[in-house]
């Protein structure tokens, strides 16, 4: 007679909870669902700070967590600023070398033109910023409307282009990078107030260690991370923000596949790998820390937004950022020969340039940075009107010519009698 029959006792993961969370991580890397959490987090910030409990909300962003011996208890509001923001642009990070070694930006003329958009989208607006700020205090916070939100304006543009060229995407999603780099050099620069070289360079030691190993194709987390966090710590400690830690330890990573790594490099396996994480957690609670702003009303956010500065952060990404980008993109076009992609139209552009207008993740932040976390409320209110009103008008024109391109995609698809061969390509 057989024994009784043994079971194991469940385990927390096994085999067959790993495909489950592939496919939660699959659905986190699409932009869509990226731009959505990020919109709920900030929502949900808006709602809570100008809510009975809003003083409960002050009082999360104010808990100090981390190793004081290490000079790392910070608020929450800052970890989120300064810690899982690094994630974010280490996974831009990644996304930029791969354009520069391997995708668009390889192609000098072809990359040529979004990389110019970039530049004229930095320039223009702070420009239209400093003209209607004329303030010197207020010429503090030049560079909060010069940058792009990737995750808000792709995730944007994916619900209403479905008919869309992809031309446009590549060139918003190039743009976008682009600018984020040129964020950070801005930020390296420009808001770093006091530095402190010995931190500095000894956050050398492990960025060197990190990037011999990432050349070594080498994969292992317990040997990676404690490497990258050392960098990050130590880059925060010089002053400098500690989220261009994050790119410099991006650049180190090869981006071509060795002979070990199959047929990926091993920026695309950790920018596949860190994106869920990034989209998820990393961007969304910097929102919900960040955006949570008091508006006193309607009253009240009329009277913020008729202040200079938040009437420049609105102009210069309402009216800066599609001008510096439309005459860039017109100007390299015409005297180079760079060209503008043949499946685009200056509509399109148009469109598009507009849609850089949303510039929530690191406007909000340089407007912390430039203003402190006291000062910053009008800039977060002006950032949120300013990408809000980017975001509704570039869905009209995007969507007016989604529509003309439909109606070009039925026309060429259309195929009467079944028989395998489009309409259009059949004799009369």
């Amino acid at each position: 007679m057989p024994g009784p029959t043994l079971r194991r006792a469940p385990r927390l993961l096994n085999r067959n909870t790993w495909p489950e969370a592939r496919r939660i991580a699959d659905i986190l890397r699409k932009e869509t669902i990226g731009g959505a959490l990020l919109l709920v987090a900030a929502l949900a910030a808006l709602i809570w700070a100008n809510s009975p409990w809003a003083q409960t909300y002050q009082d999360l962003r104010a808990i100090e967590i981390g190793p004081a011996a290490l000079h790392l208890n910070l608020d929450l509001a800052t970890w989120a600023a300064d810690g899982l923001l690094a994630v974010f642009f280490f996974v831009a990070g990644l996304e930029l070398k791969r354009e520069f070694v391997a995708g668009d930006l390889r192609d000098v003329r072809r990359a040529a033109v979004p990389v110019a958009a970039a530049l004229g989208g930095v320039v223009v607006p702070a420009l239209v910023y400093l003209a209607v700020t004329g303030g010197a205090d207020a010429a503090r916070g030049w560079a909060i409307p010069t940058a792009t939100d990737i995750a808000f304006a792709l995730a944007v543009l994916a619900v209403i282009g479905r008919f869309l060229p992809d031309a446009l995407r590549t060139f918003l999603l190039t743009l976008a990078v682009v600018d984020d780099l040129i964020a950070i050099v801005i930020i390296a620069f420009f808001y770093t107030s006091q530095l402190a070289v010995l931190p500095l360079l000894a956050a050398l030691v492990p960025l060197a260690a990190f990037a011999m190993l990432v050349r070594r194709r080498v994969r292992s987390w317990w040997l990676l991370l404690p490497l990258a966090f050392a960098t990050w710590a130590l880059v925060h400690a010089s002053g400098v923000h500690a989220t261009v830690a994050g790119v410099l330890l991006a650049l180190t990573v090869p981006v071509l596949p060795g002979m070990r790594v199959g047929g990926s490099g091993l920026a695309e396996h950790f920018e596949h790998r860190f994106r869920p994480f990034s989209a998820a957690i990393a961007v969304p609670v910097f929102a919900f820390f960040s955006a949570g702003v008091t508006l006193g009303g309607l009253g009240g956010l009329a009277e913020t937004l008729t202040e200079p500065v938040a009437l420049g952060i609105v102009a210069g990404l309402l009216i800066g950022k599609p001008l510096g980008i439309l005459a860039a993109t017109w100007l390299v076009a015409r005297f180079t020969r760079a060209t503008l992609d043949e499946g685009l139209a200056w509509i399109d552009m148009a469109g598009l340039a507009i849609l850089a207008g949303i510039g929530f993740t690191v406007s909000l932040l340089i407007g912390e940075l430039a203003f402190g976390a006291s000062g910053a409320e009008q800039v977060k209110v002006a950032v949120l009107a300013g990408s809000l009103a980017a975001a509704l008008l570039a869905t009209v024109i995007l969507r007016l010519r989604a529509r003309v391109y439909r109606r070009i995609h039925e026309a060429e698809t259309a195929d009467s009698d079944q028989d395998g061969i489009p309409d259009l390509y059949q004799s009369p």
